[in-house]
Order: C-alpha cells, then sequence, then structure tokens
C-alpha cells in the first residue's frame, strides 16, 4: 500500500484514525495493539506471505533483546547480528551473489527470490533495537507486541526514516497524544503528498525518458535527464519522509528529521549530514565508532571509512553500481577530510558539492556499469550527438516551470517566506497553501497510476 493511493487516502488512514481516536477506548494497551494489528494489515497489503518473515524477525529480536539485557553479552549481540544479516543476505543478495558466480564459472543460478519491500529498513530498526539494549541506551520492552509496533509501525516500515529504538522507547508506552500533534502531522503530510505526487512524478517521467533513450543523445539532454533524477530522488524520497513523520505525528510519535536541504551543502561531507539522516548517523553510530572512527591511526581510519562507505552502497542493493557509488562518495569524502576542502563554504565549494552529487546519482539510478559509463560519458560529449538537439529544447520548452518549482522547492526559500509571514501575523496563508496543495495532490492522486516510492525497492 503506498501513501500517495487513493485505498490509503480515503480508507485505510481514515478507518485507523477514527478507530485509534475513539471515545470508548482509550488504553494505551489498545492503542499499541490496533496500530500493530493495522501496521501488520498495511506491509500484508502488499507482501501477503514476507509478512510472516518479518512476525518471525519480531520474535527473534525480542528473545534476543531479552537475553542481553539480562547477560549483556556480545555472544548474544553476535547471534542477533548473524541472523539479521542472514536474513537480509539471502533476500536481497543472494540471487545476485549466486548470478555473478554464475557468469564466473558458466552455469544458471537456481536461485531467484523476491526482494521483501523495504526489509533493509526494518532490518535495520531490529538491529538497532538489540545495538541500544547491549550499550545500555535503551531496556528491552516486556511485551513483544510493542517490540512488534516498533518494528511494524505503518508510517516508516517501507522506505523510513529508520528510526533508533533509544528515539522512541519511551513513547512506545508513554506517549500522549494531543490535537496539536494530530495538525502539525497532517500539515507535514501534505507537504510529503505534494512533493511525491506534484513534483516527483513528473520529473520522473522526464528522467526515464531520457535515461531510456535508446537513439543518441546530446550533452544537454543527458544532463537534463541527469538533473531531473537529482531532484526526482530528493522529491520522491524526502517526500515520502515526510509523510512518514507526519503520520507519526498524527499517532504520538516524533521521528527525527530525514532531510535537511540537501543540494544547498558546502561539500559532500555537509550533504551527507542533510541526506538520509537516518542511514548515516546509523552507519556512524552503529559500524564507525565502534571501528574506532578517527581515534585511531591513519591507515585504520582510512579502513573504517572505506568500510562504512562499501556497506553504505551494498545497503541499497544487489548491484555493482551501488557499490561503485558508495565508494565513489568514499573517495570523495577521503579527499575532503585530508584536503580540508570539506569546511569550505564558497560559492565553488557548493557546485563543486552539486556536481559530485549528480554524477553519482547517475550510477545510482543506471541498470547497469556499463549504461552508467556510458552515460557519463554523454554527459562530457563523449559519444554524444552533440551539444543540444531538437529533444532537449523540446523538453524544455515543456517542463521548465517545473523544474523552476522543482529547484526552488529543493531550497529553504519557502520555508523562510512563510517563517517571515508568521511574523508579521500573516501565517494563514501557509494554511490556504496547503489546502491549495492538498486539493492538487488528490485530483492528480485519483487520475494516477500505481506510482511507488524509490527506496521501496530498498
Amino acid at each position: 500500500m503506498v501513501f500517495s493511493s487513493t485505498v490509503f487516502l480515503f480508507i485505510f488512514l481514515p478507518a485507523v484514525l477514527i478507530i485509534y481516536y475513539n471515545p470508548l477506548i482509550k488504553s494505551r494497551s489498545f492503542k499499541n495493539v490496533f496500530l500493530l494489528i493495522a501496521s501488520l494489515f498495511f506491509y500484508a497489503w502488499g507482501e501477503p506471505v514476507f509478512v510472516l518473515l518479518m512476525c518471525l524477525s519480531i520474535l527473534v529480536t525480542y528473545m534476543i533483546g531479552n537475553l542481553l539485557f539480562r547477560n549483556n553479552s556480545k555472544k548474544w549481540l553476535a547471534a542477533g547480528m548473524i541472523y539479521h544479516i542472514t536474513v537480509l543476505f539471502i533476500f536481497k543478495y543472494l540471487t545476485f551473489f549466486l548470478s555473478e558466480l554464475g557468469l564466473l564459472f558458466n552455469f544458471r543460478s537456481p536461485v531467484q527470490l523476491a526482494l521483501p519491500i523495504g526489509i533493509s529498513f526494518f532490518t535495520f530498526q531490529m538491529m538497532s533495537y538489540l545495538f541500544d539494549i547491549y550499550y545500555g541506551k535503551a531496556e528491552p520492552q516486556s511485551n513483544p507486541l510493542n517490540v512488534g509496533l516498533y518494528v511494524s509501525l505503518f508510517p516508516q516500515l517501507i522506505a523510513g526514516p529508520i528510526v533508533r529504538y533509544e528515539q522512541i522507547s519511551s513513547e512506545i508506552t508513554s506517549r500522549k497524544e494531543s490535537f496539536e500533534d494530530l495538525i502539525e502531522g497532517m500539515k507535514r503530510f501534505i507537504y510529503g503528498l505534494g512533493k511525491k505526487v506534484l513534483i516527483a512524478n513528473y520529473v520522473a517521467l522526464i528522467a526515464d525518458n531520457i535515461f531510456d533513450y535508446i537513439e543518441a543523445r546530446s550533452v544537454a539532454l543527458v544532463w537534463l535527464g541527469a538533473v531531473a533524477y537529482t531532484l526526482q530522488i530528493y522529491f520522491d524520497f524526502s517526500g515520502y519522509s515526510d509523510m512518514a513523520i507526519g503520520l507519526g505525528r498524527m499517532f504520538g510519535f516524533h521521528f527525527l528529521e530525514n532531510f535537511n536541504y540537501p543540494y544547498i551543502a558546502h561539500s559532500v561531507t555537509d550533504f551527507w549530514r542533510r541526506w538520509h539522516i537516518s542511514l548515516s548517523s546509523w552507519f556512524r553510530d552503529y559500524v564507525y565508532i565502534p571501528l574506532g572512527g578517527n581515534r585511531v591511526s591513519r591507515s585504520r581510519w582510512i579502513l573504517n571509512l572505506f568500510t562504512v562507505w562499501l556497506l553504505t552502497g551494498i545497503w541499497h542493493g544487489a548491484n555493482w553500481t551501488f557499490v561503485i557509488w558508495g565508494l565513489f562518495y568514499f573517495v570523495v569524502l577521503l579527499f575532503e577530510k585530508l584536503s580540508g576542502t570539506d569546511k569550505r563554504k564558497s560559492i565553488i565549494s557548493r557546485l563543486y558539492t552539486l556536481f559530485a552529487v549528480i554524477c553519482a546519482w547517475v550510477i545510482f539510478r543506471s541498470l547497469d556499469l556499463s549504461s552508467g559509463i556510458r552515460y557519463l560519458g554523454n554527459m562530457f560529449g563523449v559519444g554524444a550527438s552533440g551539444i543540444a538537439d531538437a529533444t532537449f529544447f523540446e523538453y524544455i520548452g515543456n517542463t521548465y516551470i517545473v523544474l523552476i518549482i522543482a529547484v526552488i522547492g529543493a531550497t529553504p526559500l519557502v520555508r523562510a517566506v512563510f517563517n517571515k509571514l508568521g511574523k508579521v501575523k500573516m501565517a494563514w496563508i501557509e494554511d490556504v497553501w496547503l489546502v491549495a496543495v492538498f486539493v492538487l495532490a488528490i485530483l492528480k492522486t485519483v487520475n494516477s497510476t500505481y506510482n511507488p516510492f524509490i527506496y521501496f525497492n530498498f
């Protein structure tokens, strides 16, 4: 089930809110059990079989968490990590691994496993549960249903943000819903819905058509496609995060921010402080720092950095493009740290950062390394049909208004304007704006086909 679908907007969400806030049964246990059932139903809607796998993993996590709390032994932490990594490897990477072996040793792989939606996200949340208990940051839940709620809570289940257990452990059993949170959550949800339906889905058409264009492409056309995908993945993923944060707040949960205008970053290091914050902070706290971080010898620090970015690439999918994408960021970040360019905040440094990010997204978007390299070559004139062609001017003529809106929306400008209006007692303008966005998004949703979020695949 997709947040931007009519089933979710007009049936599932209204029904869940009405039952959750019913005036007759107000106990916390009822609310938690009902949210758990609703969340499992939400996941089973698209994954009727793999919901059983998630339930099994929740039960294993609950049992190992209790053993960890009683014994605080590394062997139980290792057992939990081995279980979750094994499950993740089997369902996400085994098919790719055997296919690559088949190419190497000339045999046909007999394994073709389907990828459970969102498995990387809910697996990392269960690993967070065990890590936070082991490090003494939080106590385990006595009720396994509460562990199930933490893992399967439908707002963040499919594509994050990756909610750390320590961040909401107290809210699972003692949160306090409020009318203010409900309203603010709805507003945040509308912003995310608008990002996805009105911007991301539109620029996705541009990106898909250009990346999949089988004829010779001009330099200008491939750059337009790369910029369109850069905008698409931001509005798609940050839109989902906005909706998830808003939905969580409707039910009394306060998730941390996952994006902070990453395309205005002054360095690639700064970019990763702003992009997919929940993932980068997860790797920092659970991998990079335990390995020693930067408080080790230079060679060991480089190895730690390499490990984190190799894992970051692999986390995104079973394809060499993701591995190269992760290692590209390792090289760039290493250069910035060693040269000190991560501290510069000039216009040139911001342009260099955006250039590096756009090039990285090309590899990330490509189906394989050869097509990614060919696309990058076209961007710099290699194999391109010319500087610009009629197709490029046709795209620009039809889409420049949406592209301008998208570029402005990727900056803090709109938020700054609304904050300024609030200070002069004109905050109602934002409410009018939200109503307009909601109406347009609903009209677009009703007339659109299935449009899953990009990060559903991860």
